[in-house]
């Protein structure tokens, strides 16, 4: 297939500069029909504090399908992202369960408590396919299994163009699959700019602020000013290394300071119309 448009809409978005807004949900068909249609460019299916259940995942995908949109958009991409979050913290490694979730067709994974450079390059390289030493983009080197068919299937592609589009945005700036890394404990800040400068392939730096804030000894304290120079100095290392942040509770409450701090990738309340949603892109110039 040729001239294959970019799928992933969440990458797009980013991409292009925008703010991408996203929302949790637990993975059922029932939860996905109703978040086909809604405004998200993604959802982060939540199968770190819900049971990991591949099965219930592959269905849940396709309610996520719509064959009208297809059609009427003349993209295979879908309308919603669906991404999903990972139950391993970052020193457990577990590779599989990555590999399990993206042989299922996902177009990302969410990896939990990574505080490290060794944790983050096992993200990355969890997410990737092995190529030979002579390719580019060669690190972090892949250990991501072959077996596309499913995924393939998905996303509505042949498995040699799967091949070509399952790598790491934006690393690989033709790839489909975006590696967030999740930074939720004190080692993780002091260890954030070391990750970010030598692990490529990393999408966006999501602050998990209520594990931080039980980390700095203030639980879900988010005005508490130890937490908040906390998130400050996580924004300041990703802005430095050019490295989208992202903030995992947009609400009402928030919206106005989290556009102030250049949040560029936000998890909304999950809802199918959200006024959060509507402000975010309001305030990002997307209305």
């Amino acid at each position: 297939m040729a001239d294959i448009p970019r799928l992933n809409g969440i990458i797009k978005q980013l991409e292009e500069g925008k703010t991408a807004v996203t929302t949790f949900a637990q993975p059922e068909p029932n939860v996905a029909v109703g978040l086909a249609t809604s405004g998200y460019d993604g959802v982060i299916f939540e199968m770190e504090h819900n049971p990991f259940e591949t099965k219930g995942l592959r269905d849940t995908l396709q309610y996520m399908l719509n064959r009208g949109q297809i059609v009427d958009g003349g993209s295979l991409a879908p309308r919603v992202t669906p991404i999903v979050r990972i139950p391993p913290n970052g020193s457990e490694k577990n590779q599989f369960l990555a590999k399990q979730v993206l042989d299922v067709g996902v177009y990302g994974v969410v990896w939990p408590h990574v505080s490290t450079a060794e944790e983050a390059y096992n993200a990355v390289s969890a997410s990737r396919y092995p190529r030979p030493t002579d390719r580019e983009y060669l690190e972090p080197r892949g250990q991501r299994g072959d077996a596309p068919v499913t995924a393939a299937r998905y996303w509505g592609i042949s498995q040699q163009d799967y091949y070509k589009k399952a790598d790491v945005w934006p690393l690989n700036p033709e790839g489909e699959i975006l590696v967030i890394v999740m930074c939720e404990e004190v080692k993780g800040i002091g260890n954030l700019d070391e990750m970010l400068k030598q692990v490529p392939g990393i999408g966006v730096v999501l602050i998990g602020e209520g594990d931080l804030s039980q980390d700095l000894g203030h639980p879900r304290d988010y005005d508490n000013p130890i937490v908040v120079d906390a998130m400050a100095e996580i924004r300041r290392i990703c802005a430095d290394n050019n490295v989208i942040c992202g903030h995992p509770h947009a609400g009402m409450d928030n919206i106005d300071m989290l556009v102030d701090h250049g949040y560029q990738f936000m998890v909304a309340a999950q809802t199918t119309t959200s006024p959060t949603l509507n402000k975010a892109k309001e305030l990002t110039g997307r209305s």
